[in-house]
């Protein structure tokens, strides 16, 4: 326990994972820090229209100009470090990474550890399209030595859709439910032994008691690896501070 947590910074991009970001950290910093106690914490975020029109246009330097002006800000209003609860942006974070105010831990980084920690060997991603494509996961699951699988073109585009259509929004459809539970069975098929949560949406929809695979939720483990870090306990290796 530390007196004087360091202050979280949060970029945000979309409001249901930011804000089941937000509840995680408030809710299971009294671990920590004892009844009612948390760190300061301090969000941004643009309009998700901005972010969703650079992502279609493939600008991730525009993406990462507004994870940028996201940073500042919160620096400016005191955050020691900075994390993201969108996996997708973190495309854009070693375009800007270089010129931040402050440190980040890398979502994918923190569930890689964990995946390795828990003995995982293959798993499943899922995601948005942008998401999946890219090699934000692969490339921090290869430096823990796993493996990954990617849905396939179809699987990708309908899990995209129900990620940018519904759950963005707040709307959980027991049949796009039924879609990501059945996803992950074919992927287990596939020799898959554990499941990304690589959207900080899906846990509003999928987690261990429905999942045919484990899960590693995205959006709690980074906020568990905030809170670690702003006590001075985090395994982590924060990025680059200017």
């Amino acid at each position: 326990m530390t007196d004087s947590p360091a202050h979280i910074g949060i970029v945000a991009c979309s409001a249901e994972g930011a804000a089941l970001c937000y509840r995680t950290l408030c809710a299971e910093a009294p671990a920590f820090l004892g009844p009612h106690a948390h760190p300061e914490i301090t969000m941004h975020t643009p309009s998700l229209a901005e972010y969703v029109a650079r992502l279609e246009a493939g600008d991730l330097d525009g993406v990462g100009e507004l994870m940028l002006a996201s940073a500042e800000k919160l620096a400016t209003a005191g955050a020691a470090f900075l994390i993201c609860p969108d996996n997708t942006i973190h495309q854009a974070l070693p375009r800007i990474e270089s010129r931040s105010p402050r440190p980040w831990l890398h979502i994918a980084e923190v569930v890689a550890a964990e995946a390795a920690r828990r003995g995982f060997r293959r798993l499943a991603l899922t995601g948005t399209r942008w998401l999946v494509e890219s090699e934000v996961y692969p490339e921090k699951l290869a430096a823990h030595g796993l493996a990954w699988l990617r849905p396939e073109p179809d699987e990708r585009a309908e899990i995209g859709r129900i990620i940018m259509e519904e759950l963005v929004l707040g709307v959980f459809r027991p049949a796009s439910i039924a879609y990501f539970v059945e996803l992950v069975r074919r992927m287990g098929e596939r020799g898959c032994d554990a499941v990304v949560l690589g959207c900080t949406e899906i846990p509003l929809i999928l987690d261990d008691a429905n999942s045919p695979l484990p899960t590693l939720d995205s959006t709690r483990l980074l906020a568990r690896a905030a809170l670690a870090t702003a006590v001075g306990r985090g395994p982590f290796t924060l990025g680059s501070k200017s």
